[in-house]
């Protein structure tokens, strides 16, 4: 996501004149039109979503699957996402902030949703390295990985509940997305947590295929792609952590 000045208005003016942004967000995938399933295996669930871009809806007048979940399975949300932002740094708005002001540690969550973002790399922010099996604490947060090591600790020392990264769709020609993927795969045994990758998932890429306004762009769906697409994946996935 761009962030500085006239080219963020002009991505913006891009957005609102796109066919996929004005026919995917109309009025027929509102989450006030989905019907409540009683039935569903997540109803009355506590699930904490945090992120960026994608978890908020930035295509989507902010809405993301978050809000669909909490309509049609009666999830319980805590949804904390501000589009741009890092996993790395402390930024007041990015992901480490947000994580030590946004969630109740009272609130017993059945699960803790973290959203692997994009931004890091556009924003210059270092990689940085997994680190020792037996450390704990006192991580390099202006760097990814340590970023990512700090999320882990603090769900475990504060909500004591499952946590899971989903990875994001991107056109990735450098492969920096995937490098962070592939490290954040090689940090789950030493913390424990699941991985729900879309990144890499011919499955889901066919279902938008069946839905050609289901996407913005290569990052952000529409109402639409998160109503027909995300909605269902989400619906399969969660469970398996809980």
């Amino acid at each position: 996501m761009v962030s500085n000045g006239g080219t963020f208005q002009a991505f913006m003016a891009k957005m609102a004149n796109s066919t996929a942004y004005q026919r995917g967000n109309t009025n027929e995938f509102s989450p006030d039109r989905v019907e409540y399933d009683p039935t569903s295996p997540l109803s009355g669930k506590k699930i904490a979503f945090l992120g960026s871009s994608v978890t908020y809806g930035f295509a989507a007048h902010g809405v993301s699957f978050v809000d669909y979940l909490q309509a049609r399975d009666g999830v319980i949300t805590t949804k904390s996402a501000v589009s741009g932002t890092t996993l790395a740094g402390n930024a007041p708005d990015g992901y480490l902030a947000r994580l030590q002001r946004d969630f109740d540690p009272t609130a017993d969550y059945d699960l803790f949703v973290c959203q692997l973002s994009t931004n890091d790399n556009q924003h210059g922010k270092k990689l940085g390295q997994v680190t020792e099996s037996d450390q704990r604490d006192q991580f390099d947060q202006e760097t990814t990985l340590g970023a990512i090591e700090t999320i882990c600790a603090t769900i475990q020392k504060r909500f004591h509940c499952p946590l899971v990264f989903y990875t994001c769709l991107q056109d990735d020609p450098n492969h920096d997305y995937q490098t962070l993927i592939n490290e954040l795969r090689n940090l789950t045994s030493k913390w424990d947590f699941g991985i729900i990758d879309l990144f890499d998932n011919h499955g889901l890429c066919s279902s938008l295929a069946a839905h050609p306004n289901a996407m913005f762009d290569d990052v952000h769906p529409t109402q639409e792609g998160y109503l027909k697409v995300w909605l269902p994946f989400f619906e399969q996935q969660l469970p398996k952590f809980i």
